[in-house]
C-alpha cells in the first residue's frame, strides 16, 4: 500500500457567528466573541477524528498546520503528522490559501478542511482541481457540495477513500455574501467547480433555489394553515427562508428572511434572535413550537444556517414540537430530512423519530423520513 498524504486544515473561527446570530464570522470575530461566541470548528474536528478507524491510518501521514489550525487536535488523537505550515496570528483566509499551496508542494493526495463555505472557497482558490477536497461541516451556512453530512460521516468518507472504495465527482463551491446576508439579502455565487470525494449517502448537495409558477400561492396556503392553527400563549420560533417568512407576512409583522424570529399571540416579540435570547425566552414559556423549512436539494432542517436553534434550544422545545413546512416542488428535490445539530445524541433521537409530517399546502400534509441523503 502506497503511503497517503492528507492535508488537514482547521479554520479556528469558522462557525463562531452562528449561535450568536451573526450568520457568519468573516470580519466579525471580535463582535462574535463579545456576544459570547465559542469556538466551534475544533469540537467538530475532534468529533471527526474520534470516529476515524485508526487501523486505516497505518499508511497515512497528515500534513498539518501549527496551532490553532489543527496540529494540536491531531496530536491529541495521536495521529501521525508532519507540520508544513505555521499561520499568522490572528489567522486569516490567506493562511488557508498558503497552507493548501504547501500541501500541494508536499504532493498531498487529498485535502480535508474543518470550516464553512468561506473556508471551502479559500481551499479551492489555492488548489483548483489539483487534488480532491472535502469539508468537515463546521461553519454557519455550508451551501457548497463538498461537505460531508456530519463529522462522523466525514470519518467514514476518509476511510473509504483510503481503502480505494470512494469515487470522485465535481461539486459546486457556493459562497454567500456575508455582509448582504447580515442585511437579510440572499445573494450567492458559484465560486468554482471543485473535485470532491463522493459516496452517495455521505456528501451533501449544494443548495438549490426552487422557483415555480405557483410557488408563491402555495407558500400563502401553507402560511394560512399555520397561522390559523397558532394557539394563544404559545411561543413560535420561526426559522429562516421564504416559505417560513410567508407566515410572518400573513401575520403582518416585520421579519428576518435569513434569521430566527419569535412570535407569541401572533405578535413579534423578538426579531433576529440568537441562541442566548431564545434560551432566555424559553425559560418563562410553558409551550413553544419551532417552525422550519428544509434547504432545497440538501434537505437540512437543522445545522445549516440556523445554528441559533442549538441542541439546548431544541431540547427545551422538544422534538414533538417541531413543525416542518415546504412547498411540494422543494420537497421533491430531497429524499430525506437531514439533521446535523452538533450533538450526536440529539441527532440519534431525530433518527429514531424516523419521520416528520410536513405541511405542503392548505390543510395538506405529507410525511418525510429523517435519514441520510441518497444521490
Amino acid at each position: 500500500m502506497t503511503m497517503k498524504k492528507i492535508g488537514f486544515i482547521l479554520n479556528p473561527i469558522a462557525g463562531m457567528g452562528g449561535r450568536v446570530g451573526l450568520k457568519g464570522t468573516d470580519g466579525m470575530v471580535d463582535e462574535a466573541i463579545e456576544l459570547g461566541a465559542m469556538q466551534v470548528s475544533k469540537g467538530r474536528a475532534h468529533a471527526f477524528l474520534d470516529h476515524l478507524h485508526k487501523d486505516s491510518l497505518q499508511e497515512v501521514t497528515f500534513l498539518s498546520c501549527a496551532s490553532p489550525m489543527g496540529e494540536d487536535v491531531l496530536s491529541s488523537h495521536n495521529i501521525p503528522q508532519k507540520r508544513v505550515y505555521t499561520p499568522n496570528t490572528p489567522t486569516s483566509s490567506k493562511d488557508t490559501i498558503m497552507a493548501c499551496k504547501q500541501f500541494l508542494k508536499e504532493k498531498c493526495d487529498l485535502i480535508i478542511f474543518c470550516g464553512g463555505d468561506g473556508t471551502a472557497r479559500d481551499v479551492y482558490a489555492a488548489i483548483k482541481n489539483s487534488v480532491p477536497m472535502f469539508g468537515v461541516p463546521s461553519g454557519v451556512k455550508m451551501l457548497s457540495g463538498v461537505f460531508a453530512l456530519n463529522p462522523s460521516l466525514a470519518a467514514e468518507l476518509l476511510t473509504l477513500f483510503l481503502k480505494g472504495q470512494s469515487h470522485l465527482k465535481e461539486a459546486e463551491i457556493v459562497d454567500l455574501d456575508e455582509e448582504a446576508y447580515r442585511h437579510d439579502q440572499f445573494a450567492f455565487n458559484v465560486f468554482g467547480i471543485a473535485t470532491t470525494i463522493f459516496e452517495g449517502n455521505l456528501i451533501q448537495s449544494s443548495k438549490m433555489l426552487i422557483h415555480g409558477p405557483s410557488e408563491e400561492d402555495i407558500k400563502y396556503d401553507i402560511a394560512k394553515t399555520v397561522t390559523e392553527d397558532m394557539e394563544d400563549g404559545v411561543l413560535y420560533i420561526l426559522g429562516g427562508g421564504s416559505t417560513v417568512s410567508a407566515i410572518s407576512e400573513m401575520l403582518n409583522i416585520e421579519y428576518t428572511l435569513l434569521g430566527i424570529d419569535v412570535v407569541k399571540d401572533k405578535k413579534l416579540i423578538k426579531k433576529d434572535a440568537n441562541e442566548a435570547e431564545l434560551l432566555s425566552l424559553l425559560e418563562s414559556e410553558k409551550r413553544a413550537t419551532i417552525i422550519l423549512s428544509p434547504i432545497g436539494a440538501q434537505g437540512f432542517v437543522i445545522g445549516r444556517g440556523n445554528l441559533q436553534i442549538s441542541p439546548k434550544v431544541i431540547e427545551k422545545v422538544g422534538l414533538e414540537n417541531i413543525l416542518i413546512v415546504s412547498t411540494p416542488a422543494k420537497l421533491k428535490t430531497i429524499k430525506y430530512l437531514l439533521i446535523d445539530s452538533g450533538n450526536e445524541l440529539l441527532d440519534k433521537k431525530f433518527t429514531e423519530k424516523r419521520y416528520f409530517p410536513v405541511i405542503i399546502g392548505y390543510r395538506t400534509s405529507t410525511i418525510k423520513n429523517i435519514g441520510l441523503q441518497n444521490l
